[in-house]
């Protein structure tokens, strides 16, 4: 899980608008910020606008938590097993129209 210095839960694609400009600032980011950087360029397959329409929609679904929101942007699960797969820590599994809605929304904000 990304947050911020305030502690709110952060994108992977904001995490890598935020490493982009303290590297200009910098000019130099120490070794721990480059392999986030890195990390963030090859994993946000979205810009930060689109990952925060995804979320907001996501959260539309009544099981949906914020923290599950987050993770399903940046990871973008394709499969019913994926979505299962975020959930699997959880008390609880959601239900088969709860999976295909979380897919249908991906599939209408992430073309590839």
């Amino acid at each position: 899980m990304n947050t911020d210095e305030s502690g709110r839960i952060v994108s992977l694609a904001e995490v890598k608008n935020i490493l982009k400009k303290v590297e200009k600032e910098r000019k130099e980011l120490i070794y721990e910020q480059r392999i986030a950087l890195d990390h963030a360029h090859k994993f946000a397959l979205m810009p930060v606008k689109k990952t925060n329409e995804l979320i907001n929609d996501l959260q539309k679904i009544e099981i949906i938590k914020e923290i599950h929101a987050f993770k399903i942007a940046d990871i973008l699960p394709t499969t019913e097993e994926d979505v299962k797969a975020i959930f699997a820590k959880e008390r609880f599994t959601p239900s088969e129209t709860d999976i295909k809605n979380i897919l249908k929304i991906i599939e209408k904000h992430y073309i590839k």
